[in-house]
């Protein structure tokens, strides 16, 4: 499988956003237009895309995962340092990696892309992850670069043989007194005897530590991991799970994605495949992974069922949305963006749905499904288990909020789908990713579509509102970006366009300082026809 089947252009965009104006505002007169400002931009080498961002939020500074290359920039888009990752000698065919052991198969010259990129802050490091050599990673120093470490002669050092950017995603848990760890999960490409599709790893201080990348536990029987039964692609040969997006809260670690499975329409005795969205709960502290639930999630909105989830964000709710919601402001939300239907995966439909999830609904509806399982009702219901029609064990045990399973009862899945709040719909220009962030108690979303628009979305008790698609602050060129990969919330430096929702009393003047950093990687030409899961690209989100 070549690394980079299609040929891209790739833009990095620092997007300027421009006030309203005079911060007095007259009744019932229509704010000015906000004045254009020209893109700060950073391009890579020709024909080379970006995988990935971050952002130091204690610099400023933008990392940036691509094709062969990870960048430092300033927070102007300045190349303060470049680190070279490839091309390299390789065959995805060679397990262990060449640089191991001897490989029969033909080598040639292999891009490195670029499949996961993190920030360890505690010891100020990067997490660089590529597709060369069954995916490795390096860890780098912040400041310059320099490789601090690069683990390859242990199976644990190999991540994902997969070679796409988008089939990786991590999730950092700290610690203050020991060594961090690092949750993992990937598709595994049809090789769940090489890769587990989740695993948790150790972080050691040292970055060329002997335990680096270990797993947190293992032994003859267990280990910190969650592998893909082999007879599952009996079922389903191309089966695998689609890793969109990640996140940690409270005593648990999270991950959102895409799975196919077989199911019967209504009123047929055949099978087909669909794909499902499901959110994936772990304990943080479980090291056995007996806390694995999985929960289909989707959304619904005037008899329209949007089920192919294509990005997420956590966010807080905020004062007034969550007076709105019912919960406080400091509960977590999910703000996602799902696409219509169930069965194309491989080019989503253009119908899409801005939805909100009150997570803690989420971790009710898992408690649940525990007590139920618990009580000997059902089966474990694991869609990807083949044998998931096995009975729940009975016992005699207190299951509360942070119940972490037993050596029974596990992995389990929950059957009936949690619904989120559709916010804002989108008939003709697929959303492909989103962010959230709370200003002023008031809770904003900014998401990104297929053609390159940026969309400011508010949120206000009783309805929503989406900024005018003709202000070109609010909206990027249509034709010249076809994908949106992230945004960063920045508050000291940026001000963008104030919808006239906010505009009231006192406060109308302040909260059109809302200040978000947009940071976007711009693909020209359509990755839904270059690339079997185009849209990943654009869920990539800080």
């Amino acid at each position: 499988m070549k690394a980079m089947p299609w040929n891209w252009t790739c833009l990095l965009s620092h997007l300027l956003m421009v006030g309203m104006g005079s911060s007095t505002l007259l009744p019932r007169q229509p704010p000015p237009l906000p004045q254009k400002r020209p893109f700060v931009t950073f391009r890579g080498e020709p024909a080379e895309s970006f995988n990935h961002l971050v952002v130091d939020e204690r610099t400023g500074h933008i990392y940036v995962g691509a094709v062969n290359r990870i960048y430092k920039l300033s927070s102007d888009l300045k190349v303060l340092v470049t680190h070279q990752t490839g091309p390299d000698e390789d065959n995805p065919k060679c397990y262990p990696p060449r640089i191991v052991q001897t490989c029969n198969e033909p080598l040639t010259t292999t891009n490195n892309v670029n499949k996961m990129l993190l920030i360890d802050y505690k010891e100020n490091r990067l997490i660089a992850c590529g597709s060369l050599y069954q995916g490795i990673c390096k860890l780098l120093r912040l400041e310059d670069l320099f490789k601090l470490g690069e683990p390859f002669h242990k199976k644990e050092h190999y991540l994902s043989g997969v070679n796409e950017s988008g089939s990786v995603f991590g999730v950092i848990v700290s610690y203050s007194n020991l060594d961090d760890k690092l949750f993992i999960a990937t598709a595994v490409d049809g090789k769940p005897e090489y890769f587990p599709t989740i695993s948790s790893r150790k972080l050691t201080k040292n970055s060329e530590a002997d335990g680096m990348f270990a797993y947190v536990f293992h032994d003859e029987f267990v280990a910190s991991m969650i592998k893909i039964p082999s007879d599952t692609f009996t079922v389903i040969p191309d089966f695998d799970i689609y890793y969109v997006y990640g996140f940690s809260s409270g005593n648990f670690v999270y991950f959102l994605t895409l799975q196919p499975e077989m199911v019967s329409p209504p009123g047929s005795t055949t099978k087909e495949q669909v794909y499902t969205s499901k959110l994936v709960r772990l304990c943080k502290e479980d090291t056995a992974f007996n806390s694995y639930v999985e929960v289909p999630i989707g959304c619904e909105r005037s008899g329209v069922e949007y089920r192919l989830l294509q990005a997420a964000y956590l966010s807080k709710a905020g004062a007034v949305l969550a007076r709105t919601l019912g919960v406080r402001p400091e509960d977590d939300l999910l703000f996602t963006v799902f696409s219509k239907g169930q069965k194309r995966k491989m080019k989503s439909l253009d119908e899409s749905a801005l939805c909100i999830f009150i997570l803690k609904q989420i971790n009710d509806r898992i408690k649940e499904r525990l007590q139920s399982c618990y009580r000997g009702e059902g089966t474990l219901d694991l869609a990807w288990l083949k044998v998931k029609d096995i009975p729940c064990s009975s016992a005699l045990l207190t299951i509360d909020d942070n119940f972490c399973g037993l050596d029974m009862n596990a992995p389990l899945g929950v059957s009936e789908m949690v619904r989120g709040i559709p916010v804002f719909t989108e008939d003709r220009d697929r959303m492909t990713s989103v962010i959230a962030y709370v200003y002023k108690n008031h809770s904003l979303a900014f998401v990104g579509t297929k053609s390159g628009k940026l969309k400011k979305v508010p949120h206000h008790p009783g309805h929503s509102s989406v900024s005018p698609g003709n202000l070109p602050a609010s909206v990027l060129p249509a034709r010249s970006c076809p994908y949106v990969l992230g945004c960063h919330v920045n508050f000291p430096n940026l001000t963008a366009t104030q919808p006239p929702l906010f505009r009231r009393h006192n406060t109308s003047r302040h909260l059109h300082k809302l200040k978000p950093l947009c940071l976007t990687l711009w693909a020209l030409g359509d990755l839904d026809k270059a690339h079997p899961r185009g849209s990943q690209h654009s869920r990539a989100l800080l």
